[in-house]
């Protein structure tokens, strides 16, 4: 949400989906939103590499390809062991967040 509100004091509009549930996840409303939107970005705190937004991004590349105006963005974790002193540099902020909105805006 805060990635959001600093997007949208730079004049772009985001949509922002908390996902309740992984299982199932709700591929409607992301699908709907992918098709006003022609974008999509996943960020979790997991590693990007066998983190759950890869099936998200699978499961919506494969029903919304023709409607993606760009790539998706992943905002994640990185793939390395958890450093838990060093946390704050680990997970996705808000302003990793942004970088990515504003890459796809203009891709």
């Amino acid at each position: 949400m805060s990635a959001a509100l600093l997007a949208e004091k730079e004049g772009i509009s985001c949509e922002v989906i908390d996902l309740r549930t992984l299982s199932p996840f709700d591929v409607k409303i992301i699908m709907e939103s992918v098709k006003k939107t022609g974008r999509l970005i996943v960020s979790h705190e997991a590693p990007i590499t066998c983190g759950f937004g890869a099936e998200i991004c699978s499961k919506i590349q494969e029903v919304c390809f023709l409607n993606l105006e760009a790539p998706i963005k992943r905002v994640c974790g990185y793939d390395t062991p958890f450093p838990h002193i060093q946390e704050v540099f680990y997970y996705p902020d808000m302003y990793k967040v942004l970088e990515a909105i504003k890459a796809t805006v203009n891709y």
